[in-house]
């Protein structure tokens, strides 16, 4: 007979005592602390003309771009976690009595990997929905040229769009930003699968 124990939970000061000095970033769920997996060459590459691209569309608007160095407390679901890249309008909002974690992303893009596909499109869109200006989710696959896009309306539903096409372009409906698929996915070299 196997005997699990239930893991450990962690206060929230100890996480982000034990995350000040860790070598690797976690994420914080509710009192689990979760190791985050490194990412691959496609989606470093991905994440670099993501804010090269945004950075310079958005460098006249009061938009901040920031990348999965800045963490994002979501205090209705006890969540601190690391979006791959972020988007402030105006002033980025901090957690109280900290200056490295904020709570006020208009949008979000997670890059899509096998191990964090299921969450982005779950858990994580479902904890982002609470924070109020929030305003837009895209989600892009490394694999394959594939976007989806999920924008809030002015009434409070969520509009869904996806593209696989090459040439497509990603529309951002909460800032005036458009950026071409094949700048998003420049330099990424989709390879196959091993079955």
């Amino acid at each position: 007979m196997v005997v699990q124990t239930a893991p450990r939970l962690y206060s929230i000061e100890e996480y982000l005592t034990l995350e000040e000095s860790a070598e690797y970033r976690s994420e914080y769920r509710n009192g689990e602390i979760v190791p985050m997996t490194g990412g691959s060459i496609n989606h470093n590459q991905i994440m670099i003309n993501l804010i090269i691209a945004l950075g310079l569309a958005l460098r006249q608007q009061d938009y901040l771009v920031y990348t999965s160095d800045l963490r994002l407390w979501i205090p209705r679901y006890r969540e601190y976690t690391y979006p791959d890249v972020l988007i402030i309008k105006d002033e980025p909002i901090f957690q109280e009595g900290r200056t490295d974690t904020v709570i006020n992303p208009s949008l979000i893009f997670e890059i899509l990997s096998k191990s964090t596909s299921s969450r982005d499109r779950g858990d994580k869109f479902t904890y982002y929905r609470s924070i109020p200006e929030f305003q837009e989710y895209i989600l892009i696959d490394q694999y394959q040229f594939h976007i989806e896009q999920f924008s809030k309306t002015s009434e409070g539903n969520w509009l869904f769009k996806e593209s696989d096409d090459e040439d497509g372009v990603l529309t951002l409906a909460s800032a005036n930003c458009q950026i071409p698929h094949r700048q998003i996915y420049e330099r990424v070299k989709f390879e196959n699968e091993p079955e």
